[in-house]
Formats: C-alpha cells, structure tokens, sequence
C-alpha cells in the first residue's frame, strides 16, 4: 500500500502523508474507513511509530482524516478535499498562465501543452494499489 522513497531528500512522514493523500484522491480509502493502526503500519514499513503518528497528526491537520478517541483515525469527506485541491490547482494554472503569456505563448499552445502534460501524468489506480 505504501513504498517509502528512502532516496527522496523528503522526511519519511511528509512520503507517508503524500501517499495516503494520493490514496485518498483516488478512492483506494474510502471516506469514513479506518486507517491502518500506528503500530501495524509502522512494523509493515519498518519504521519508528513516532513517525507514522506525526504523519497521522498531520494529515488530521490537513483534514484529510479525523480521530475518534479509542477507535483510531479514520478518512474524511473526500469531496471537501477534492474541491479544496481543486481550487488550489486552479491558483497554480492561473501563475503558469501569466508566465505563458509574459513570455509570448499564445493560449491554444498553452492549452496543447497541459494537455500533453495532463496526458503523462495520467495515473492508473492499479499502479497506486
């Protein structure tokens, strides 16, 4: 479920919180379906349990998740997240466009180039199992 980069200069709880969004995003884990257990999923990744709880923490912060005392964390309301990732690629299209147009390229090749763009970065729920 989860495959740790231990290459990537990231710290390994922003890998975990990357990849339970990214999880999230595509409906592998359900709105309102348990999380795997601290311990469980630290022992799976061999890694220390402080690090999978800070990225349990931060995940709740985002809002991505909600604890329930005694039971665990648990997926939040995906539509919410969605929009809100929505609304936070449509500010960084909106740079990119500005940078387009400063440096003369008109909008149908920018429109071609995204979508070619869009088109490699295509990702396939099989290959996020």
């Amino acid at each position: 479920m989860i495959l740790l980069d231990l290459k990537d200069s990231r710290p390994i709880y922003e890998q975990v919180v990357e990849r339970f969004q990214e999880l999230m995003m595509l409906g592998i884990l359900e709105e309102d379906s348990q999380m795997p257990s601290v311990r469980g999923l630290a022992m799976e990744l061999s890694i220390n349990p402080n690090t999978i709880q800070r990225a349990y923490g931060e995940l709740e912060r985002q809002g991505y998740t909600y604890s329930v005392k005694g039971r665990g964390s648990f997926v939040g309301s995906i539509r919410k997240l969605r929009e809100a990732k929505k609304t936070e690629l449509e500010k960084k299209l909106e740079k990119l466009a500005r940078e387009a147009k400063t440096i003369g390229i008109l909008r149908e090749e920018f429109v071609t180039l995204a979508g070619l763009a869009y088109d490699r970065g295509q990702v396939k729920r099989e290959d996020k199992a």
